[in-house]
Formats: C-alpha cells, structure tokens, sequence
C-alpha cells in the first residue's frame, strides 16, 4: 500500500478554509488543476455517498464517492471509484486544524492506495505534488489576496 501526506500552512482561519473547501463539487472554484464537476443523480454535495464526476485541465476524467463529512472536526473522506491513475483503493482525507496562534489553519491531505510496486514512487509523488501541494498553494494564494 502507497501512503501520500501533505501538510500546510494556511494565513486564515480554519472555519473559512472550511467554507472554500466543504463543497464536495466546489473544487474548480479552488483548484487549479480542476476544470469542471457535477454531483450524479442530482444529489446535494454534501450528502454521503453523492458521487462527483470531473474533468482535470488536461481532459481526464476521475468519479469520487464522499464518504465522510464532518463541519465539526472539518474534514471529508473519499474514494475513487474511476481514474485512469493506475492505482486501486484509493481512500483520501483532507483534514484543517485551528491553529490559535495567529487564528491560522493547519491543513493535512492523506490518501491510501494500492499500486504495482514500480509505480507507488511516481503516483505518490505526483499526487502529493500537483494534486494535494497543489491545492493547498492555491488556498495560500486565494487567502493572501494574491
């Protein structure tokens, strides 16, 4: 099993990181690498179990089911259930934490998945990277005003 753990620094408090983040279908209005998304069937996005379906930049497609959602200890938990990755149960949690000092969050994004042995260096680095990293400095960004 591949592990992939990113942690940040973002210069804002938690609950309104959460507000920008909760959304289960909201991810093109955060992250770059995102161009479009639904929830199938017309659920609400926050519902466990709804399935979103979406497009990164580069046309790829992945289908994610919400697992878990939590307003109170602000995380959600995911699966893939499509992805051309070539990796297989896919679970991932982005958790943020109040940081006090500086009314400040500290954000974490885990994933856990299976892979062929030659592949889990290339897949943990590039989701870490560009997936989770990726994500976070955007936030970073949208924060800062930059």
């Amino acid at each position: 099993m591949a592990r992939v753990f990113i942690s940040s620094v973002i210069d804002a408090p938690a609950t309104k990181v959460w507000e920008r983040v909760r959304d289960f279908n909201g991810m093109p209005k955060w992250h770059p690498r995102i161009r479009d998304s639904r929830i199938e069937n017309g659920e609400p996005s926050d519902r466990i179990g709804c399935v979103r379906d979406f497009h990164l930049q580069n046309g790829d497609r992945i289908r994610e089911k919400l697992l878990g959602l939590s307003d109170y200890d602000l995380f959600f938990t995911y699966a893939i259930l499509e992805s051309p990755m070539p990796l297989t149960n896919y679970l991932a949690t982005m958790r943020l934490t109040p940081i006090t000092d500086g009314d400040r969050t500290f954000a974490e994004w885990t994933a856990d998945f299976d892979c062929e042995p030659e592949m889990a260096e290339d897949l943990v680095g590039s989701i870490g990277t560009n997936v989770f990293q990726g994500g976070f400095d955007a936030l970073k960004r949208y924060f800062s005003g930059r």
